[in-house]
């Protein structure tokens, strides 16, 4: 317990830290997000019947991390409902986890889950809304869902004729492009849109792309609004300022998760039921590294971790730079290192990484320059695309 205790505090310093060290220096215009540019959206809501989808990232960095439920309460907007995504309202269900209707203890609004029964806005559950508000904080990569919420938010409400106003937040890993593109016909919830794996774009700017490309069904386009970042760009870092999901505790987490997140479709644990999940990786074999680590469950994090109870060999990556870009390198390694072939995927590999080629690369012992050479035709085609919806240049 003493070792558990000294671990979590562990990282909670280190997470404050690097959000106190990649905020504005002095002299610097402080980043403001669109949630705490309340002149720009508070008339577009007099008068309305809203509906918001958010969760624990829904907060006023510069406002002492008030929740925006609570600000628009306070002005006086006419917030009706509350929609959760994946992880639920407070941000504590496991990845995956089934997340229930319910009613928030400190406003009373109806708290209606986007991952439980329905991953889509029902027609009758935003039928008395004017409006509905979208504010959750992305990472950046096509397989992190609150933007496959995003998609489904706005299908409804194109289909039931009303208006999204997106809240913009910054990406922490906008700076750089990567990955392969969605391959027709492996869409999923994991993966929506035709776009690289690190898409470089935040949801306001995804949004309009969305809408621009006519992605939502039937080619429908939605009356958007999205209320823009200040003081911010694509190269900029920015720490945030609470965990966007219960296994991202960390700045280097974030920057880790698009290349650690592919073992989700391994055998390997990324290291869920640790305090450092997707910083390190592990199997049941010493042959995989000399880092040691034992998932286990921990309440909030990780109820049944893989390999859980079993002590795991790999590699510790809590050292890599905060430049870090999305890499095979961890995959491939451990992919070597196993011996497995066929066996060391499972049989969501394909659906997690929007694609069937890559599986087939690594099984013909592809390296990563020869696969990385199979996406530029495909990168390129997207940037152009890209720059067409971009705010911030």
């Amino acid at each position: 317990m003493k070792q558990t205790k000294f671990s979590f505090l562990v990282f909670f310093l280190a997470f404050s830290l690097s959000h106190y060290l990649t905020q504005p220096v002095f002299g610097q215009e402080r980043i403001l997000t669109g949630a705490e540019r309340s002149e720009l959206y508070l008339p577009l809501l007099q008068g309305k019947k809203v509906g918001f989808v958010g969760n624990q990232t829904s907060i006023m960095p510069q406002s002492a991390n008030k929740h925006v439920v609570d600000f628009l309460l306070e002005k006086g907007v006419q917030v009706k409902k509350v929609f959760v995504p994946e992880h639920g309202f407070r941000g504590t269900a496991d990845a995956g986890e089934k997340v229930d209707n319910t009613v928030d203890q400190k406003t009373g609004l109806p708290i209606i889950s986007l991952y439980g029964n329905n991953k889509k806005p029902t027609a009758s559950q935003i039928a008395d809304l004017d409006i509905v508000i979208f504010d959750l904080q992305d990472v950046g990569t096509r397989f992190f869902t609150y933007i496959s919420t995003m998609h489904y938010v706005m299908e409804a409400c194109a289909e039931q004729g009303k208006k999204v106003i997106i809240f913009d937040r910054p990406n922490p890993n906008a700076s750089y492009i990567d990955g392969p593109m969605l391959k027709p016909g492996f869409e999923s919830f994991v993966g929506m849109h035709n776009i690289p794996i690190v898409h470089g774009l935040t949801v306001g700017e995804l949004a309009k792309m969305i809408n621009g490309e006519k992605w939502l069904k039937g080619g429908l386009k939605v009356d958007l609004e999205v209320i823009p970042v200040a003081n911010w760009n694509h190269q900029m870092a920015y720490s945030l300022p609470v965990k966007p999901s219960p296994n991202l505790p960390t700045d280097l987490a974030i920057k880790l998760y698009p290349s650690t997140c592919l073992f989700e479709g391994t055998v390997v644990s990324l290291g869920r039921g640790t305090y450092f999940p997707f910083q390190v990786y592990g199997y049941p074999d010493p042959k995989f590294g000399e880092f040691q680590f034992t998932p286990v469950s921990i309440d909030g994090m990780s109820k049944t971790p893989p390999h859980q109870d079993k002590l795991c060999y790999g590699r510790d990556l809590r050292g890599e730079s905060m430049d870090h870009h999305f890499t095979l390198e961890y995959l491939l390694e451990a992919y070597n290192k196993s011996g497995m072939k066929e066996k060391f995927f499972n049989n969501y590999f394909n659906t997690l990484v929007g694609t069937d080629e890559l599986k087939k690369q690594i099984l013909a012992g592809k390296t990563e320059g020869e696969i990385r050479e199979s996406w530029k035709a495909g990168l390129e085609d997207y940037k152009m695309k890209r720059e067409k919806y971009l705010i911030y240049k």
